[in-house]
């Protein structure tokens, strides 16, 4: 086939699959019928690498056959998914499906010069095991949690929505120190390649200098794991842990930490708990506040889609006293809920204090660059109804103004768990969320709600197959209600590179294109229990559990960057009284120019792609307490 014409190329990548500039490796030209690949055209001394490894049969069309000819094994990764061959197997692929020669891990990626849909690729067989042999196998499951977070490299295209620009967008999240408290960050994945946790955090990141006292706010706490993880939590002379959990308690009476104190809530309504999950951590400069959605414990921090929001205030003015604002006002409400036993630290230029809910009112709040949104166990009726859960959100969104894009525009739902809901509730959610006003003073008015929530194919394929459905833990019961089929959206997160990175992080937002009317970060899932549920003629709203979330909203303070940390001296960077000006909520997709925008341009690192795609008819959402036969990417079964 020596004259025939070219059709493609092999474009060989990286180990974090990219594209590199100057490599040693040159771009393998694939022309229509068969080409060999192997030791001839891959310029390396690796004698592991057949000289004829394997055979591309491309058409004209672009698409092409693989015929495996080495007696090692060659990996095809498409569309999220990952197919091991052995010597004599074949394969399809199509334009942009990386090809892995092994062993020695050479990638190439399959570059069409004519994309053409083949017909026959639309039927393409899933993800199944790896091979049984004692090698493979080992070397299979190794492979798989290095790899599948960046599948979604390869995944299919976005049907035409922000697709070129969009790949690979959380590369470009560059946030300046001062603007991080208008934007949240996606915690670090382990399995990850480099580019996907760009401005991504772990624990250590966030706990970190001369911690006075630690205030850590969560539903599940592992203290080995958190000690381990962030080994400075040893040195911080108060520690107080507001859980969710009964195990903690004995842990704790099983270790002597002495400086420890363990407070579980009052739950005075059945089925609740404490889901809030937050850090309140004070310095000698001032207080760090961070609002997130991961348990204490390993999975959450290494293996899972998550949020985390962070900011810095400084202490108050003793002469001259800061107003309250709103942000102060919803945190001292909320902490004063939790009714923790009140202990006594040693706060430089203070002395001894209280460390109670009224503490935290030494701190000045005026340049918070979000609104808290909190619910708390009880009911609520006359001023406290509109305090909490979808209320507290409906009051706060009816105080703002939007552009007029948004009205009736689209409602996301994406969280982790789902309660057990009804078609009157839904309503009931939406038009909370749905208020608001236009610039021109009307409206927004109720949109389409959708729900993101994983497929069974999602979790099975995910980085930790099967078993990252024991943290979506909803039964078939809230799951397969009729009334939800017209709601279910897929998980989509190939421009964050955390497709396979389960979700755990919880989302709501408003959006038009990739521009956002407002967002919510929060640790609330979508059920009454957590938001809430209006009774006895809407005059009072009945919530189970304490939740809270952050909320961004079109507006940011021109704050000064305080930080707790650094070596500035706040006294001579402090500004004048935070102004506020507009602000525009983009998503990292967004193809706009900053420049060109009169408000200031704040992108948010939503982890799924809008706009969210429904599912199709042979798409099955998750439940827990399901059978699932078809093997995992480590070939597992659930249950275990």
């Amino acid at each position: 086939m020596a004259h025939s014409s070219q059709v493609a190329f092999l474009t060989p990548l990286n180990d974090n699959l990219e594209e590199e500039e100057g490599g040693s490796i040159p771009k393998i030209p694939i022309n229509e019928g068969s080409n060999c690949v192997g030791r001839s055209c891959v310029p390396v001394n690796d004698k592991r690498l057949s000289r004829k490894h394997l055979t591309v049969n491309a058409t004209s069309g672009g698409s092409a056959e693989v015929l495996v000819e080495s007696t090692n094994p060659v990996v095809i990764r498409s569309k999220g998914e990952r197919k091991k061959l052995l010597s004599g197997e074949r394969w399809k692929i199509e334009n942009g499906d990386v090809v892995e020669l092994i062993p020695g891990h050479y990638y190439f990626r399959y570059n069409a010069l004519r994309n053409e849909n083949s017909p026959n690729s639309r039927n393409k067989r899933p993800l199944i095991e790896e091979s049984n042999t004692s090698n493979g196998q080992a070397h299979g499951r190794k492979k798989t949690r290095e790899v599948l977070g960046e599948a979604s490299l390869v995944c299919s295209k976005n049907d035409g929505q922000e697709t070129e620009s969009s790949e690979e967008a959380i590369r470009h999240f560059v946030v300046p120190k001062d603007k991080l408290p208008q934007t949240f960050r996606l915690l670090r994945v382990r399995e990850l390649p480099a580019w996907a946790n760009t401005n991504a955090v772990s624990i250590h990141d966030i706990i970190q200098g001369d911690v006075l006292v630690a205030i850590l706010s969560n539903y599940m706490v592992d203290i080995d794991w958190l000690l381990s993880a962030c080994p400075a939590l040893k040195k911080i002379p108060q520690v107080l842990v507001v859980h969710g959990g009964d195990g903690t308690m004995e842990y704790m009476k099983r270790n002597n930490l002495v400086n420890w104190i363990l407070h579980k809530p009052a739950l005075p309504i059945s089925y609740g708990t404490h889901h809030s999950k937050a850090m309140f951590l004070v310095y000698p400069k001032g207080v760090r506040i961070v609002v997130h959605t991961a348990n204490l414990i390993h999975v959450d921090w290494n293996n899972k889609s998550q949020g985390l929001w962070v900011q810095d205030f400084p202490w108050k003015d003793q002469k001259c006293p800061s107003m309250e604002c709103g942000f102060e006002r919803d945190l001292i409400d909320y902490l004063s809920m939790l009714k923790w036993p009140e202990f006594t630290a040693n706060i430089p230029a203070l002395g001894n204090c209280n460390i109670n809910s009224s503490f935290f009112k030494k701190f000045d709040y005026s340049s918070a660059g979000v609104r808290l949104i909190a619910s708390v166990p009880g009911y609520h009726s006359g001023p406290s109804l509109k305090k909490w859960g979808h209320m507290k959100l409906r009051t706060v969104l009816q105080e703002c103004t939007f552009s007029k894009e948004f009205q009736k525009s689209p409602l996301v739902y994406q969280f982790s768990s789902l309660g057990s809901l009804d078609e009157k509730w839904m309503t009931e959610f939406a038009s909370s969320l749905s208020a608001g006003k236009s610039d021109d003073n009307k409206p927004l008015g109720i949109g389409e709600q959708m729900i993101v929530w994983p497929t069974v194919e999602d979790v099975r394929c995910s980085l930790e197959g099967y078993a990252a459905g024991s943290c979506i833990p909803s039964p078939l019961k809230n799951v397969e209600k009729e009334f939800l089929k017209k709601y279910w959206a897929k998980w989509k997160a190939s421009h964050t590179g955390r497709g396979r990175a389960m979700p755990h992080i919880k989302t709501f937002v408003r959006y038009s294109g990739q521009n956002l009317a407002w967002m919510l970060l929060t640790s609330a899932n979508l059920s009454k229990a957590a938001w809430g549920a209006l009774q006895k003629n809407n005059s009072q709203l009945m919530i189970r559990s304490y939740e809270l979330g952050v909320l961004f909203l079109p507006s940011v303070k021109c704050g000064s960057g305080f930080s707790c940390t650094d070596n500035s001296n706040y006294s001579e960077v402090k500004s004048a009284p935070h102004e506020e000006k507009k602000a525009k909520l983009v998503t990292l997709a967004w193809r706009g120019k900053s420049d060109t925008e009169s408000a200031e341009v704040i992108k948010l690192p939503l982890p799924y792609e809008l706009p969210p795609r429904p599912y199709s008819p042979e798409d099955v959402p998750w439940s827990w307490d399901r059978r699932y036969t078809k093997k995992d990417v480590y070939g597992k079964v659930w249950p275990r």
